[in-house]
């Protein structure tokens, strides 16, 4: 579907009168992590992103995503491994290892299977 064109007059010439869409949303850690990587290894579809305009939109969707599914991951590996908030009332430091070991593993998994599109192992 073709959109009608609007033009704007600059001195004695008329421009097309081109807006990019108004995202407020961040892009975030993950957006900007997944932005190198396809500027790095997938150029193509980076440019397709970015002359669409939707480059902004589609790495601030990706962050939402990606953060959201950390959070599950993270909340998953809690209750498999047994990490409350009662160990982290009695054993602190227990706790800390636990949780520092959760996250890394499931950022890990965000960073494979969202990031950098590696297919899960």
């Amino acid at each position: 579907m073709m959109q009608e064109l609007s033009y704007i007059r600059c001195g004695d010439y008329y421009i097309p009168d081109i807006r990019l869409p108004k995202e407020t949303r961040p892009i975030g850690r993950w957006g900007r992590m997944h932005r190198d990587y396809i500027k790095e290894h997938n150029p193509i579809r980076f440019n397709d992103l970015c002359l669409s305009g939707e480059v902004w939109t589609y790495l601030a969707d990706l962050n939402e995503q990606a953060q959201s599914r950390l959070e599950l991951i993270i909340e998953q590996m809690k209750a498999s491994e047994g990490v409350t908030e009662g160990m982290k009332q009695h054993n602190q430091m227990t706790w800390v290892r636990a949780m520092n070991s959760i996250r890394n593993r499931a950022e890990e998994i965000v960073l494979r299977e969202m990031i950098y599109e590696e297919d899960a192992v």
